[in-house]
C-alpha cells in the first residue's frame, strides 16, 4: 500500500510518477498459459521504450534493507540544484545497482527530474547511450551522426545538451567498473543542470576525485539487515534467527541473499526451512574470489554465492530441468551485459545444436533461471528483450565449467553470434548489443573461431563510423589473438589491419602508417604480395601515407593494389573500381593534369557501365573528378557533375552526411569560381547552417566556410 492508500495484490506493485517519466518492472512469474519468450503467440505487454528514460534493471528490489544514511544524503543531492557527482563503490553483488534504482525512482517520483540511465560498462554501451541521452535531451539526427562517426567530440556534444537542459535530470552510469572506459574522465562532468550518481568495483581511480565528485563506500549489509532479506523473500520458511544463521554463512551480500532467498521460494519438489538450506551450505566450502575485482580493491573480500547458485541448478534439476546448468555455463562465457533473446533463439529452434540443451527445453530452462533470479529479463534500446546475468554470478559459474565441456559450449556461442550479427553496419543497437560478447567470448575461449568473429564485429563497427569504439575493440582483440594465435596468424593480421584504419580515422596517422607497415611485411611474408588481404592493405596505407604528405609512397602502394585486384578480381569488378576512384584524388594532388583527364574519363565509364545507377562508387568517382577540375580551374566542366553528385549522395547517404555537405560545398565553390555569386553566398550558408547543426560551430570546417563566406560577400558587393 502506497502512500495514497492504493493497493497491490498479489506480484503486483505501485508507482507513483510526475512528469513525462516511464518506469517499467519486470516479474517472471509466469502464468500456465503464458506465451513463449523465443517467438510466437504471447500475451500483449508494452514495450520498453527506445530511450535512456528506463533504468537497465530486470526485477528492482521490493525493499531495500539499510544504507538508510548514504540513501538520505544522495536523496538530498537530487532535492537540490544539482552539480554534483557521486560514486559509490563497493564488491561485486553489494547492491550498487539496486541503490541507483532507487535513487532514480525517487528522483523521478518525488523531484520531478528527468531519470537517465546509461551502461557504462563497456565503451560501445556508453557512448551509445551517452548519445542516447543527448538525443533525449534535443541533439538533432546530424549532430548524434557526427559524433558516432567521430566528427565531433562526442563528450562535448552530450554534456552540451545535457547543461542547456530545460528539465533537471539524474544520470546514473552503472557498472563503470573499468574507469579507462570513461576517457580519462571526457564522459564523467558535472553540471548545475543535473546530478550524476556512478556505481563501480573501481574505488581508487584517479577520477573519482575531482571537483564535485564524491565517493561512498557500500560494504555487505548489517547482519539483522541481511537476515531480514531472506525473510523478505521467503517469509515462510524460518524466523529471523535461523536467517541470521543462512545471512552470516552467506558473508551477508545482497547478491547471495537474493539467490538464496529466490531458492526457498519457489521451492516445488522439496520444502526447505532455512536451517536445512543452512546446513546444505555447510556441506562444502562456498567461497571464490571476485575476479571481476582484481586489482580495484576487492581482493580483500571473498563472495559466498558459489554454493549457493549451485543449490538451485540442483532443485532445477531435480525438477526435471538440467538444462538450466548447460544454458548458465553458455551465458558465463557472454560478457555480463544483456544479450539479447535472438542470439538464444536458433538453439530453441533445433538450427544450432548444443549438447545438453534440447531445444524443446531452451524456454523452461531460461525460466528456471529466471525465477531463481539466477537471471532477469531486460528490455533496452529499440525494445530489444534480454536476459542478463550478473557478473560475479557468471564469473562463478565459468571458474566451475568442466575443462572438456568449454570448448564445445565456445563453438556454439560463436556459432550462435555469428547469426545474430547483422547484414550491415547500419543496425548499430544491435552491434553495440553483440560486441562486449564477442570480446568476452575470445577472451575466456581465445581461437581461430572466436578471434575470427572478434575481428568480424570490429569491421562492422568501423564500417557503422564509430572511430573511437572500432580502436577500442581492435586493440583489445589484437592483445589477445597475438598471444593467442601468434604475430603472424592471418586473423592476427586481419586484426591489426582493423586497428590501423581506426588509427587513420582518428587522426593518429603516424602511428597507421607504423601499423600498416609492420602488416604489410609479414602479409608479404605469409600470404604474399598478390593475395587480397595484402592489396587491400597496399590500399588503405595509401590514405595515412597521403595525410602525411609522402605522396609517392602513397601514389606507390596504391598503384600495387589497383595493379594486383586487376590482376585477381578482374579489371570492373566493385572492389577494384572502389581502389581506383582514390588514384583520382592522388593524381589531382600531385597536379597531373592529363594522367587525371584520362583517368578520370575511363573509372566513370568503367563504373556507369558495371555498375548499378546511382552506385556510390559512381557517385565517389564523380565527385572526385568534379573537385580535380575545380581544383585545375575547370570551372565549367565541373559545373553539370556538382548536381547530379550532390543528388546521388543525398540519395544513398542522406542530406547531412559528411559526403553529401562535401559535395555541397563543392557546388558552391564551382558557382563561385564562375562568377555566380549570388548563388554561392546562398549555397554556403546552407553548407555553414548544416555543418554547424551536425559539426558545431567551432569545427575546422565551419571556421574554414565563414571565412569564406565573408570573403564571397565582399566580392559580392564591389
Amino acid at each position: 500500500m502506497n502512500e495514497l492508500g492504493a493497493r497491490a495484490s498479489g506480484q503486483g506493485r505501485i508507482f507513483q510518477t510526475t512528469g513525462d517519466q516511464h518506469i517499467q518492472e519486470h516479474h517472471h512469474h509466469y502464468d500456465p498459459g503464458a506465451g513463449p519468450l523465443f517467438g510466437g503467440t504471447r500475451p500483449a505487454s508494452p514495450a520498453g521504450p527506445d530511450s535512456v528514460r528506463m533504468p537497465l534493471v530486470g526485477r528492482p528490489p521490493g525493499i531495500l534493507r539499510n544504507r538508510e544514511e548514504l540513501r538520505e544524503l544522495l536523496a538530498a543531492a537530487v532535492a537540490g540544484p544539482g552539480g554534483d557527482a557521486h560514486v559509490v563503490h563497493g564488491m561485486g553483488g553489494c547492491g550498487k545497482t539496486a541503490l541507483a534504482y532507487w535513487l532514480f525512482t525517487e528522483a523521478v517520483r518525488s523531484h520531478g527530474r528527468v531519470g537517465l540511465w546509461v551502461n557504462a560498462s563497456e565503451r560501445m554501451s556508453l557512448r551509445a547511450g551517452m548519445l542516447a541521452v543527448a538525443g533525449d535531451r534535443g541533439a538533432s539526427a546530424g549532430e548524434l551522426a557526427a559524433a558516432a562517426t567521430g566528427q565531433r567530440a562526442a563528450a562535448d556534444l552530450v554534456w552540451h545538451y545535457l547543461d542547456h537542459s530545460c528539465d533537471p535530470w539524474l544520470l546514473v552510469l552503472d557498472n563503470a567498473d573499468d574507469p579507462g572506459v570513461l576517457e580519462d574522465g571526457a564522459w564523467l562532468r558535472t553540471s548545475p543542470r543535473g546530478t550524476v550518481l556512478i556505481t563501480t568495483r573501481h574505488a581508487g581511480s584517479p577520477l573519482w576525485r575531482g571537483p564535485g565528485v564524491s565517493r561512498h563506500a557500500l560494504g555487505v549489509l548489517p547482519l539483522d539487515d541481511a537476515a531480514q532479506v531472506l525473510c523478505d523473500l521467503a517469509p515462510d520458511t524460518g524466523d529471523l534467527d535461523s536467517a541470521r544463521k543462512v545471512a552470516e554463512r552467506l558473508g551477508r551480500l545482497p547478491l547471495a541473499l537474493t539467490l538464496a532467498g529466490s531458492h526457498l521460494a519457489h521451492q516445488l519438489l522439496e520444502s526447505w526451512s532455512m536451517d536445512e538450506y543452512d546446513r546444505k551450505l555447510a556441506e562444502e566450502s562456498t567461497a571464490i574470489v571476485d575476479r571481476g575485482t582484481a586489482g580495484h580493491g576487492g581482493n580483500q573480500s571473498r563472495h559466498l554465492v558459489g554454493r549457493t547458485w549451485q543449490l538451485s541448478l540442483d532443485t532445477l534439476t531435480e525438477q526435471g530441468l538440467p538444462e538450466a546448468t548447460t544454458l548458465l555455463r553458455l551465458l558465463s562465457l557472454l560478457a555480463a551485459d544483456p544479450v539479447p533473446l535472438e542470439v538464444l533463439a536458433p538453439v530453441a529452434r533445433a538450427a544450432v545444436a548444443i549438447e545438453g540443451l534440447e531445444p524443446a527445453r531452451v524456454e523452461p530452462a531460461l525460466r528456471g533461471l529466471l525465477d531463481h533470479s539466477l537471471a532477469e529479463l531486460v528490455v533496452v534500446a529499440d525494445a530489444v528483450r534480454c536476459v542478463r546475468a550478473h557478473g560475479v554470478l557468471l564469473d562463478s559459474v565459468a571458474a566451475g565449467i568442466p575443462r572438456g565441456q568449454r570448448p564445445a559450449l565456445a563453438e556454439a556461442a560463436a556459432g550462435l553470434l555469428e547469426a545474430a550479427l547483422p547484414e550491415t553496419a547500419e543496425n548499430r543497437t544491435r552491434l553495440t548489443l553483440l560486441a562486449p560478447h564477442t570480446v568476452a567470448l575470445l577472451k575466456a575461449e581465445p581461437g581461430e573461431r572466436t578471434a575470427a568473429l572478434a575481428v568480424r564485429v570490429v569491421r562492422a563497427v568501423h564500417e557503422a563510423g564509430d572511430g573511437p569504439a572500432t580502436l577500442a575493440l581492435a586493440c583489445d582483440v589484437v592483445r589477445v589473438t597475438d598471444t593467442a594465435l601468434g604475430a603472424l596468424h592471418p586473423v592476427t593480421l586481419d586484426a591489426q589491419d582493423a586497428q590501423a584504419k581506426a588509427l587513420t580515422r582518428m587522426g593518429r596517422w603516424a602511428e597507421s602508417a607504423e601499423l600498416f607497415s609492420t602488416v604489410i611485411e609479414r602479409r608479404e611474408q605469409t600470404l604474399g604480395p598478390d593475395h587480397p588481404d595484402t592489396l587491400r592493405s597496399y590500399r588503405y596505407f595509401r590514405q595515412p601515407l597521403a595525410l602525411l604528405s609522402r605522396m609517392e609512397e602513397a601514389e606507390h602502394f596504391l598503384c600495387r593494389a589497383l595493379d594486383g585486384q586487376r590482376r585477381l578480381l578482374g579489371e570492373n569488378s566493385p572492389e577494384t573500381l572502389d581502389t581506383w576512384t582514390s588514384l583520382l584524388e592522388l593524381l589531382s594532388a600531385t597536379g597531373r593534369e592529363r594522367e587525371l583527364e584520362t583517368e578520370a574519363a575511363a573509372l566513370i565509364d568503367a563504373c556507369e557501365r558495371e555498375l548499378p545507377a546511382g552506385h556510390p562508387t559512381t557517385a565517389v568517382a564523380r565527385h572526385s573528378y568534379a573537385d580535380s577540375l575545380r581544383e585545375l580551374g575547370r570551372h565549367a566542366e565541373a559545373d553539370p557533375l556538382t548536381g547530379s553528385v550532390l543528388a546521388d549522395h543525398i540519395r544513398n547517404h542522406g542530406p547531412d552526411h559528411p559526403l553529401t555537405l562535401t559535395a555541397l560545398c563543392l557546388k558552391a565553390r564551382v558557382a563561385h569560381g564562375l562568377g555566380r555569386f549570388d548563388e554561392a553566398v546562398g549555397t554556403l550558408k546552407e553548407v555553414i547552417e548544416r555543418r554547424e547543426r551536425v559539426l558545431g560551430p567551432e569545427h575546422p570546417l565551419v571556421v574554414e566556410n565563414h571565412e569564406w563566406l565573408t570573403a564571397w560577400q565582399a566580392e559580392a558587393e564591389s
